[in-house]
């Protein structure tokens, strides 16, 4: 038969059995959706114990959704104002970070200047009722529902404190609570731009261009570091914007394909360029997702700016959130997206799971790409850093002392005790404050295994099993005294490493996020990096050879 015709033939018939399976599909969801409406009627019937009909449904569906991908989610009414939150950044409330421990929900960080902050609540003020609601053991999530609401509407607090032996009544007014995409912004010695960009909500890119260009025009900038650590994405067009900055007009910077021919999308630069030729670094870590992969990958892909950090999360996957009925709404994975280079970066394939239903990375490189310069980038496995620092671990009982507590209510006690202290550059734990410290954390009788104490019980318990636990009595229990000793002076060998964290706690107490943030920036590992190579600190201009830019 000639080639042609059988080509005919295909497309003719291809048609047909796509409106098949679709029909197909139909019939399904159709006899599917009257078992279920079956199922739940008949147990409303017959079912011995009420049942919360609402409640039932709302687990089937996020059941249900629990087989694709962690990002399509069903949003009940309830929820609708955390849809507000991810998208715009803001929502009704009084503006405080929050977190559970010791039975209760506690106040974690008021924002400055927010409604928990004028009321006068502090860290560590455990959260007793809601406008006579009691919250205790209630989780953060029924807690945080509680305190949110239209702006304007009036709230009540019973509050314990420690220190105060009354309880507290608090009274305030909730308002719009809008979290900043940019909580600092500075320039370096050196003639280095710092911006730290936290999410990409509405006005993100208009923020971040207003920064940079007025840190440009009051002094002679060397180069531009934006720090995309821990910022887990947010809203696409804001990250095209920012890449817009840097880029020039009608470059390609994502395109997204999807199941139906709306959801393939091209993104291109709209607007010319504020500066295409600072040097430029972008910080990035394991938790950069999303649209801060879309910034990092086409800065790499255009060869516009080095990547300097952790290879990112591997986030390429693109979500619209749906209307649906009775003020619900669905967020549903629609395309994937990819980059200049033409490459995705999405790191897990949620269609393949092993037989105990996990998902796991690999190390494996994926498909090669290039980029503008004709730089080797591969596919698949999020953005991998054009300068590669490997993480800071924390010690295993400075882990304990932040999961534990003793250093955020170590912070409040200090915080009770000391009206001012210097400021967030200045500030330094002494031996003073360290010492008051170590005699806090042994009067709450911390304790921890460290993960040497767990190896040796595995160890003891095997030489038992195998029969020469008698035979090494001697040898192991002189080793359990030299672990224990060594752990003993745990608080003292880490004590760096402590008070790092320890200094960052105290000035949040004073000076809020912005405090956290100038308090970090002398000891960042990676931002250093950055900063040395955009200077050219050690000669040998880096940059230029990372990106292989000719002279």
């Amino acid at each position: 038969m000639n080639k042609f015709r059988l080509l005919f033939l295909a497309l003719l018939f291809f048609p047909l059995l796509s409106f098949s399976q679709e029909k197909q599909n139909n019939f399904e969801i159709s006899k599917s959706l009257d078992i279920y409406n079956n199922v739940l009627r008949y147990l409303n019937m017959n079912y011995v114990d009420e049942i919360n009909p609402a409640e039932l449904n709302e687990i089937a569906i996020k059941a249900m959704l629990k087989e694709l991908d962690p990002y399509t989610v069903f949003i009940p009414e309830s929820e609708i104002e955390d849809v507000r939150l991810l998208t715009m950044g803001e929502y009704g409330g009084i503006g405080s970070i929050i977190q559970y421990y010791d039975d209760n929900v506690h106040i974690s960080e008021p924002y400055e200047n927010f409604p928990a902050h004028k009321a006068g609540l502090l860290p560590g003020d455990a959260i007793l009722e809601i406008n006579g609601v009691n919250t205790e053991k209630k989780s953060v999530s029924e807690v945080s529902e509680l305190l949110k609401g239209q702006p304007g509407s009036k709230l009540t607090l019973k509050i314990r404190r420690d220190g105060e032996k009354d309880v507290l009544i608090k009274t305030l007014t909730r308002e719009k609570i809008k979290i900043d995409n940019i909580p600092y912004y500075t320039v370096l010695d050196g003639g280095i731009a710092y911006i730290i960009l936290n999410q990409f909500t509405k006005d993100a890119a208009k923020e971040l261009k207003e920064a940079f260009l007025k840190m440009k025009s009051e002094n002679e900038l060397k180069g531009l570091v934006i720090d995309l650590r821990g910022n887990g994405g947010g809203l696409l067009n804001e990250a095209v914007d920012i890449v817009n900055i840097f880029v020039p007009k009608n470059k390609l910077v994502v395109y997204t394909k999807g199941k139906t021919a709306d959801q393939n999308r091209n993104y291109y630069t709209k607007l010319e360029a504020e500066d295409t030729e600072i040097p430029l670094a972008i910080l990035v870590n394991e938790s950069s997702a999303s649209a801060s992969e879309i910034v990092s990958g086409s800065i790499q892909d255009f060869d516009r700016g080095i990547i300097v950090g952790q290879r990112t999360f591997g986030k390429g996957l693109v979500q619209n959130i749906l209307p649906m009925n009775y003020n619900t709404q669905m967020k549903v994975t629609v395309s994937k997206y990819y980059i200049p280079s033409m490459r995705c970066i999405q790191e897990i394939d949620y269609s393949k799971k092993s037989k105990n239903d996990t998902l796991t990375k690999t190390d494996t490189l994926g498909q090669e790409f290039r980029t503008a310069n004709g730089r080797i980038v591969y596919e698949g496995h999020g953005i991998q850093p054009d300068v590669k620092i490997e993480p800071e671990m924390l010690s295993t009982i400075t882990a304990h002392l932040y999961a534990q507590n003793m250093i955020f209510k170590y912070a409040n006690k200090f915080y009770r005790e000391h009206k001012s202290i210097a400021s967030p550059e200045e500030f330094v734990i002494t031996d003073e404050i360290y010492d008051d410290f170590v005699k806090f954390v042994e009067n709450e009788d911390f304790k921890y295994t460290s993960e040497s104490e767990k190896d040796f019980e595995v160890l003891v318990k095997t030489a038992k099993q195998e029969g020469y636990y008698d035979n090494i009595k001697e040898q192991l229990d002189i080793l359990e005294n030299e672990l224990k000793n060594h752990k003993d002076n745990d608080l003292i060998n880490n004590k760096k490493e402590i008070s790092e964290i320890l200094k960052m706690e105290i000035v949040g107490r004073y000076y809020f996020q912005k405090g956290k943030i100038i308090s970090s920036l002398k000891d960042d590992v990676e931002l250093n990096r950055a900063v040395e190579i955009l200077l050219n600190s050690n000669g040998k201009n880096e940059y230029k050879t990372i990106l292989k830019i000719d002279d």
